[in-house]
């Protein structure tokens, strides 16, 4: 067994980490794309979502078990998991299935136990659907110097982007959460969350006990939420071990705020790029960000620049791409993709089994798996700031799609144009289309 100093009070189960994957109600902004492949599992930058939270939790050498919490049938991520295990021997990992959503904070209470086996002293909290270089590092760092409750990484954004996500006012000095809004109504704060938490274990679970005892002793109005909305819910979904109502918690509505009480919950403000992925549009700019991040990185995984490679791009081993198509820059192409002679393709993910053929042009675009994209066809999107938080744009007075997404098995003939559009699987396109969704 690992030895360590008592100054340091480690040992190999002190930290733990759970990533929050969701489930198949939600994810409705992600279609077409989660028609076919759940949200965690949908490749960027050549590997599945969850592979970049796994990535950033297998640097911190602390962390020896990987819970996944979610509501999806275990055999959805039997696969990856057996996968991931074999990648990363240094932790095990575990799936945890909710009986229904619980949301971000029930999920955590719910499976306490199994979070607390091995009496690990601080745990990793990770939504899946965020992409960043995860510092986890330098949160851990500051938990210790500050022997702190709690530490959530927060990002800048524009003023009016702010409102948008959930606002922390901190001491710029100390470092310390003064208050936390979710979601304000007015400006308080551009610095938001990133959804990325260290919770000192014997802190966590008594506040989000604390919250379920003051929901059960005030009245309640049941809702009826729609999918998109489920999290955040009223209703109660049945009693847990201790004879007390479980019900629906989300760690930032109803659990933050009140740590930002305490004098022990503090914030790592990171420089490095973040953003969510959201919609299905949105995963474009993520395979750029972390493209880039590897190619700062001088990834072995990236071709080399040339006269036809324009970096950061991703080829997968099996594809087979024409030595005169151009591909680049943001790009990842999957496995046994053939790209043809003379194509162009750029800010943009190919999947598995896709073929385009001689002379095509792909931009801002996502091609769905065994789509095809005929000879002198374009799919394009409209350019976006890499930074924005948004992919929608305003076309003829209308809010439209910026990422042209093809769903499965879609088919664009010989020469058509198909720009800011989101087609549905298993659609042949023969003429040109703008703006649309294509059901």
């Amino acid at each position: 067994m690992l030895q360590v100093s008592a100054r340091d009070h480690l040992n190999p189960a002190s930290t733990k980490a759970v990533i929050l994957v969701g489930g198949p109600s939600r994810g409705t902004r992600f279609r077409p794309l989660s028609l076919d492949v759940p949200k965690p599992l949908f490749e960027v930058a050549g590997h599945p979502i969850i592979h970049h939270c796994l990535k950033a939790l297998a640097k911190v050498p602390d962390v020896r078990e990987v819970l996944l919490v979610g509501y999806y049938d275990e055999t959805v991520l039997r696969d990856f998991i057996k996968d991931a295990t074999k990648e990363f021997p240094q932790f095990r990992i575990q799936y945890l299935r909710e009986y229904t959503a619980l949301g971000t904070a029930g999920g955590l209470y719910h499976f306490r136990d199994a979070i607390l086996k091995g009496k690990p002293e601080r745990c990793f909290v990770l939504n899946a659907d965020v992409c960043c270089s995860f510092p986890l590092g330098e949160m851990l760092r500051l938990f210790e110097e500050r022997d702190a409750e709690a530490v959530i990484l927060g990002t800048r954004v524009d003023n009016d982007a702010a409102t948008n996500f959930g606002c922390i006012v901190s001491d710029s000095h100390t470092k310390r959460v003064l208050h936390y809004v979710e979601k304000p109504e007015s400006h308080i704060s551009n610095l938001i969350n990133c959804g990325v938490y260290l919770f000192a274990t014997e802190c966590i679970f008594p506040a989000i006990r604390s919250a379920i005892k003051r929901r059960t002793t005030r009245p309640r109005m049941l809702s009826y939420p729609s999918s998109d909305n489920l999290e955040s819910s009223f209703v109660a979904t049945g009693d847990d071990e201790d004879g007390e109502k479980s019900e629906v918690l989300r760690l930032e509505q109803d659990i933050l705020s009140d740590l930002a009480d305490s004098n022990r919950f503090f914030v790592h403000e990171t420089k490095d790029f973040w953003r969510q992925i959201k919609s299905a549009g949105s995963a474009v700019p993520a395979n750029a960000l972390y493209l880039q991040k590897a190619f700062q990185a001088e990834s072995e995984e990236l071709m080399a620049p040339s006269a036809t490679i324009v970096p950061p791009v991703y080829i997968h081993p099996t594809a087979q791409v024409d030595p005169t198509a151009k591909l680049g820059p943001n790009v990842s192409i999957g496995p046994r993709a053939v790209v043809g002679a003379g194509v162009r393709i750029k800010d943009a993910i190919v999947l598995e089994d896709v073929e385009i053929r001689h002379d095509a042009c792909v931009m801002h675009s996502i091609i769905g798996w065994s789509s095809r994209v005929g000879a002198w066809a374009r799919v394009e999107g409209t350019p976006i700031p890499i930074n924005s938080h948004s992919t929608s744009i305003i076309k003829q007075g209308i809010k439209v799609q910026s990422i042209t997404i093809l769903g499965k098995e879609c088919g664009v003939g010989d020469e058509v144009r198909i720009q800011n559009c989101v087609c549905l699987p298993y659609k042949e396109l023969k003429r040109d289309v703008a703006n649309e969704v294509i059901m």
